[in-house]
């Protein structure tokens, strides 16, 4: 199957909320525990304003909305003035397709383009047990920053997050 990438657009909101939606119910790859309607998914999207927060989709019809599968995107690492050249990557990828390679292909799109800005560092936060996340970020250049032990609590059990980092 033939994917589009682009930038995220408004009207891909309604598409992304359902694939993040899909993981907060079902998996510990999102410490929400409840999971959203579109109006609240709104500020979310909001914050893809400038060249260091990015939101990049893959779509799999000329790049139709309707159609968005997975994405991939950079939001600030924490609020702070001093962290604004850092910023927390992550991807979602629709279950129905899973394991195509899209994950690489976004990330792939999303660093060329971050590699233009002036950020200094990228991290990604990934609840334990991932092999396969951790595996993707090893193949973009993160490497392992930090272990927290027992950091979520979700599905009635703890879970650890290892935070991974990246340079620009």
């Amino acid at each position: 199957m033939n994917f589009t990438l682009r930038p995220v657009q408004e009207d891909d909101l309604p598409a992304l909320t359902d694939i993040y939606n899909h993981y907060v119910s079902t998996s510990n790859a999102t410490f929400d525990i409840d999971t959203f309607t579109v109006v609240q998914r709104a500020a979310w999207l909001s914050q893809f304003n400038n060249q260091r927060h990015q939101c990049w989709v893959a779509s799999t019809q000329d790049g139709e909305p309707s159609c968005c599968v997975a994405y991939a995107c950079s939001l600030p690492f924490k609020v702070k003035k001093a962290y604004e050249l850092s910023v927390e990557t992550s991807i979602y990828v629709h279950p129905d397709y899973a394991n195509q390679g899209l994950g690489r292909l976004l990330y792939k799109k999303l660093f060329t383009e971050l590699s233009k800005t002036d950020l200094h560092r990228c991290y990604a936060g990934i609840a334990q047990p991932n092999p396969a996340s951790v595996n993707l970020h090893e193949k973009f250049g993160f490497k392992k920053a930090g272990h927290y032990k027992e950091v979520g609590w979700k599905f009635e059990q703890y879970w650890d997050v290892v935070w991974m980092e990246k340079g620009l």
